[in-house]
């Protein structure tokens, strides 16, 4: 196994250097990848057990996935320069999202728990992750659909020394820099949350600015907020979406 492993690794490394209209059909062929039309992979390592990758899906360089047992990418989404994504059972981004630069994106394998684990991440239709985060998903993280994750350097963890809980963060909901999530913190839909927040339980108040440690509801979304957070995130974004 361990050699088997090693092959795999070295032939995806192979593959990364190829350019983009050669990568497709080596995908297909060699590891069994569902790959649409159009899609544009950069010098990255795509390693999971499934992967589907829809239309028109653009991948940067130096971008490695690796460990994860299923990966599916919707039709227009966006993977920047100097992401790495590992493990979980389930890895979803949805269509249009987009993962910036320099994030991290990781499950720990057989974690030591007392609980069952769901290890899968979801990122929202529209969705945003923007530079320099890190998400932990030995539990299940989702995000809802045109949600950013803003700034830099915020920290989403689901797991404690013995204990995980999964997080939620709703739609059209923005969150600003250097925030934290606790294991079972939860955001709702069409809230901004404020720099250096601390998420440490399971909010329920749509419409609101969040802030504070421990963050709380501070007050009602006014009209011009509400207009940002609807605003479309990205320039190409469908109607529907």
């Amino acid at each position: 196994m361990h050699q088997t492993s090693k092959i795999r690794l070295a032939l995806l490394a192979l593959v990364a250097l190829l350019p983009s209209f050669l990568k497709r059909p080596s995908y297909r062929l060699f590891f069994g990848y569902r790959v649409g039309k159009r899609v544009r992979i950069g010098l990255s390592v795509i390693n999971a057990r499934e992967c589907t990758i829809e239309d028109d899906v653009q991948i940067g360089h130096l971008n490695i996935v690796i460990g994860v047992k299923n990966l599916s990418i919707g039709d227009h989404a966006k993977i920047g320069h100097l992401n790495i994504i590992r493990g979980g059972n389930e890895v979803r981004l949805g269509r249009y999202s987009e993962i910036i630069r320099m994030n991290e994106i990781n499950s720990i394998p057989d974690p030591d728990v007392v609980n069952p684990t769901d290890p899968r991440f979801v990122l929202g239709d529209g969705s945003i992750i923007t530079a320099g985060h890190k998400i932990d998903f030995t539990d299940r993280v989702e995000i809802g659909r045109r949600s950013i994750i803003g700034g830099r350097n915020s920290s989403l963890w689901t797991h404690n020394r013995q204990r995980t809980r999964p997080i939620n963060i709703g739609s059209f909901t923005y969150v600003g820099s250097e925030i934290r999530m606790a294991p079972g913190g939860s955001i709702p839909s069409r809230c901004i949350v404020g720099i250096g927040s601390v998420i440490t339980s399971q909010l329920s108040l749509e419409g609101c600015l969040i802030a504070g440690v421990p963050a709380k509801s501070i007050k009602p979304l006014d009209e011009e907020d509400r207009f940002l957070i609807e605003r479309k995130t990205r320039l190409d974004l469908p109607d529907d979406i």
